[in-house]
């Protein structure tokens, strides 16, 4: 195993975004993979690496490997699943052993390449699977389908369903608009297809790459009201991952991100509230939530899903109003029965969906709670204008 230099190394997204003065984009190798799957023993997150396929992200960079010098690339894939899961008596179970954890880390899934398209990742992609499928068939594979819904996504999509790989990869850094727009594009997908993992996704405030998208409000509805479809569509949807996570004020390059920090404070964004919310009720299984016997997804600017958790007996029904105008829905929930009796709302909002936090004003946009009157299995609630809602009941 080679030493790691503690010098910086520039990579190929080094020049930075166009407009922007400094190469912010660096990498020190300071995380090895070691260190990686501990971290995500520690979070209790499941563990997954996305390898070189011997393509660069096609996005900014068209470096390639020729077939004929790809076995070196494939065996570090083995190797790394060999090092995770391996017993001590394997040649990487052994090191990993000889690290101090001797037991495996169970690594179930792996990614084969970042952002690639066309019939030169198909070729590729198939030597992996190939080989990781014959030593370790129960390795589930992410397989990339590019970065945008563009005529390469539509490539892919068709060609890994007729490879019936394991899981898809699909990117989405669009406008607001767009997410709007595509709320319900997931009901329409083949339940009997492979899973889809939504692995990169943002608004733009403006358009992709630009140094000017901030994280606003209206953004981050517009990510909520997509996400109110990719929850509708849990049975195909088994993962999904807003990015990126971090940047620095000053030395960044790329917007919008999660989470914003100084050398000394940080702030969360309106779309880190959105996340928030939808992962700290999720619930256990999906709940119909209609209007005139439709799925809820643009009619009268509003946007919903549902969902019922079998460890609290709650029903959680998630609404959301990007219009610049309240809204003023009933809600009937026949589980309630003939009662009266309280709910939680929690309302992320503001009076101008251009609203954001900051370092000065990291409160300026958070999530607020208060009850909710039910009369006889009828909740009235007000959705306030450029407002996300989480309403909990109790069943």
């Amino acid at each position: 195993m080679k030493a790691r230099s503690s010098k910086l190394i520039s990579n190929l997204w080094q020049e930075g975004a166009a407009g922007k003065p400094l190469p912010d984009y660096f990498q020190s190798f300071g995380l090895g993979f070691y260190e990686y799957f501990q971290l995500c023993e520690d979070l209790k997150a499941a563990a997954l690496p996305i390898l070189n396929c011997g393509l660069s992200c096609q996005f900014d960079a068209a470096e390639v490997v020729p077939m004929d010098e790809m076995s070196s690339y494939v065996q570090d894939a083995l190797d790394l699943i060999e090092f995770a899961n391996g017993d001590v008596t394997t040649a990487w179970g052994k090191k990993r052993a000889a690290l101090g954890h001797p037991e495996s880390f169970n690594m179930k899934m792996l990614g084969v390449g970042n952002e690639n398209w066309g019939p030169q990742y198909i070729e590729r992609l198939e030597l992996f699977r190939e080989a990781i499928k014959t030593k370790y068939p129960y390795m589930q594979l992410i397989c990339a389908t590019g970065y945008s819904p563009n005529p390469q996504f539509h490539f892919m999509d068709s060609a890994l369903r007729k490879m019936n790989v394991d899981i898809i990869d699909e990117h989405y850094y669009q406008t607001a608009n767009w997410f709007l727009m595509n709320a319900s594009k997931y009901d329409h997908y083949d339940r009997k297809g492979p899973k889809i993992f939504l692995g990169e996704y943002a608004c733009m405030s403006t358009r992709i790459g630009s140094p000017e998208n901030k994280n606003t409000l209206f953004c981050a509805l517009a990510e909520a009201a997509f996400m109110t479809g990719v929850e509708r569509n849990a049975d195909i949807i088994c993962m999904a991952a807003y990015a990126p996570l971090f940047a620095h004020v000053k030395d960044w390059q790329w917007t919008p991100n999660l989470i914003w920090f100084d050398n000394s404070t940080s702030y969360r964004t309106p779309s880190y509230y959105v996340q928030q919310l939808f992962s700290l009720n999720k619930g256990t299984s999906m709940a119909s939530i209609t209007e005139n016997g439709n799925v809820i997804a643009g009619s009268d600017s509003i946007w919903a899903s549902a969902v019922t958790d079998k460890h609290t007996g709650e029903v959680i029904i998630k609404l959301v109003n990007p219009s610049g105008k309240g809204k003023a829905k009933k809600i009937e929930v026949p589980q309630l029965g003939n009662s009266k009796s309280t709910a939680t709302i929690t309302v992320l909002k503001a009076d101008d969906g251009n609203a954001m936090n900051s370092l000065g004003q990291p409160l300026n946009v958070v999530p607020v709670s208060s009850k909710v009157p039910i009369n006889n299995k009828i909740i009235s609630v007000a959705l306030p204008k450029y407002s996300f809602s989480v309403i909990k009941i109790r069943s």
